[in-house]
């Protein structure tokens, strides 16, 4: 996730090949574990542009979760190689994590201490916040993350969308250098996930390095610099998303008044083609975009606007996870 996009079948597309190689906050060369007779990654090789707001996506049981617990030295791997911020993990965990904030598989609180209170036992964890900063620290990640009226009630009281904020506030209660959210929208309303999506934004403009595991594609597709696609324990893409989303295009979309007229002069010159909502739609699977216009100007089809059909994440998730389970 350097300069180079890989898709499926690892072939590598490099925008330049004299392209200094980007700086990774995280990276992971031939990461598995196995579980007993459960392989649930296997051989991963994984790389975190520093800076990035990568989505880690993929169907359930693709492992992602047990990719990022081996990240955060809360597993050891099988087998492989782990770096989080340049160093190796989870040898180093101690002098690592301190930079890196973290919500994994739901956060953890008592319930019948206050939000608040809560934050407190785990600020007085964090080793770079002094006795006299907590709760200038508290109060600052509760307001961040929209609790600071909810934050004397009870933990149990909380609805699941608070919790999920609650946690996130746990993740921020110090400048990090990496934050690392596994479904941070979980249970969260439209306005809680606008919410979150705030605060990436707000990360990534600080150069804070953000990690996301989501099912939420729309979600990914409007936050992420980058995506990583797993299915059944495997890369199967990853690299910068609009890289992602263009190698996936293999359409023209035509805008012209003569609809009809363009899909008919197409489709007579072995050009497939069809009529959409936004106008033409021409395959590029076997010709070029300049062939499709020749053609159709050619024959006295009046074209008045040609893009490259954008491949929507949806489609291009679908497609590199057809046949999973």
């Amino acid at each position: 996730m350097t300069s180079t996009t890989s898709v499926e079948s690892g072939a590598d597309v490099s925008s330049e090949t004299s392209a200094p190689a980007v700086p990774l906050a995280a990276r992971t060369r031939g990461l598995r574990k196995v579980y007993g007779s459960t392989v649930a990654v296997d051989h991963v090789d994984l790389d975190i542009p520093q800076g990035a707001v990568v989505g880690m996506l993929g169907p359930n049981g693709s492992g992602k979760t047990t990719t990022i617990r081996m990240l955060l030295g809360l597993v050891r791997p099988t087998e492989g190689e782990v770096e989080l911020l340049g160093r190796p993990m989870p040898d180093a965990a101690a002098h690592a994590l301190p930079d890196v904030g973290a919500l994994v598989e739901g956060p953890g609180f008592h319930p019948f201490l206050s939000g608040r209170d809560n934050l407190l036992r785990f600020a007085a964890a964090e080793p770079r916040l002094s006795s006299a900063g907590i709760p200038s620290a508290v109060d600052a990640a509760l307001e961040r993350v929209g609790l600071t009226g909810a934050a004397r009630r009870r933990y149990k009281g909380y609805s699941l969308g608070m919790k999920q904020r609650l946690g996130l506030a746990s993740a921020l209660l110090v400048p990090r250098k990496m934050v690392v959210l596994d479904e941070p929208t979980n249970g969260l309303d439209p306005a809680g996930t606008r919410e979150i999506r705030r605060i990436m934004a707000e990360l990534h403009a600080e150069g804070v390095t953000v990690l996301v595991s989501s099912h939420l594609l729309a979600e990914v597709e409007a936050t992420c610099t980058h995506v990583a696609v797993l299915q059944a324990g495997n890369v199967v893409a990853q690299g910068e998303l609009a890289e992602l989303l263009e190698s996936g295009n293999a359409a023209l979309l035509v805008r012209t008044p003569d609809a009809e007229q363009a899909v008919e002069v197409l489709r007579e010159n072995r050009i497939g083609a069809r009529l959409t909502p936004d106008g033409v739609r021409a395959d590029l699977t076997v010709t070029e975009a300049p062939r499709v216009l020749q053609v159709l100007v050619g024959a006295g089809v009046a074209v008045h606007e040609a893009t490259r059909a954008r491949t929507g994440l949806e489609d291009l998730f679908a497609r590199l996870t057809e046949g999973s389970e």
